[in-house]
């Protein structure tokens, strides 16, 4: 499977001095991750990175995702548009450096044959930026939702289990 949003990038191709990287997704390549991300619209998505490479040969780095997208509302399945910002901390490890662990560390990214795929790692950082229970403002349960449960099938199946 190739990934909608792709832009790979050699480590060995960073200059020492780093480099200052601008990806965008092109408009098929939104459509691709709004099928993927189940999303109404993706309307936008960039990032602005800074790589910088490491004395192993691992690459920091470091920016801002923005993206501009609709979701469903989980309730009434109006369209909610949404604005996501996320700081980007990355650190692209060459083949057989092992990633570090520490809760602080920044979210390491492996790579294959020393090539990292950065617009895969953005799909994948907004992804985790998404609200998983998107509501519109006003929002809310049905009333009856709680007696609608108290009549499930589930509820009658724990009624009929031997309490003890």
């Amino acid at each position: 499977m190739s990934a909608e949003f792709s832009h790979r990038l050699p480590l060995a191709h960073v200059p020492a001095a780093g480099q200052r990287l601008h990806l965008e997704a092109g408009a098929e390549e939104r459509a691709a991750l709004a099928r993927r991300f189940e999303l109404l619209s993706l309307h936008s998505l960039a990032a602005d990175l800074r790589l910088t490479p490491g004395a192993e040969g691992e690459v920091q780095v470091t920016g801002e995702l923005t993206a501009e997208l609709e979701q469903a509302c989980g309730i009434t399945l109006v369209p909610i548009r949404q604005s996501v910002r996320e700081p980007i901390a990355w650190r692209l490890l060459p083949e057989g450096m092992e990633p570090s662990d520490g809760e602080d560390d920044p979210d390491d990214i492996e790579t294959e044959q020393g090539v990292a795929d950065l617009g895969e790692a953005l799909a994948q950082q907004l992804s985790l930026a998404l609200d998983p229970y998107p509501r519109a403002p006003g929002a809310a349960m049905p009333e009856n939702a709680d007696k609608d449960a108290a009549h499930s099938p589930f509820a009658k199946l724990l009624r009929l289990k031997p309490q003890g």
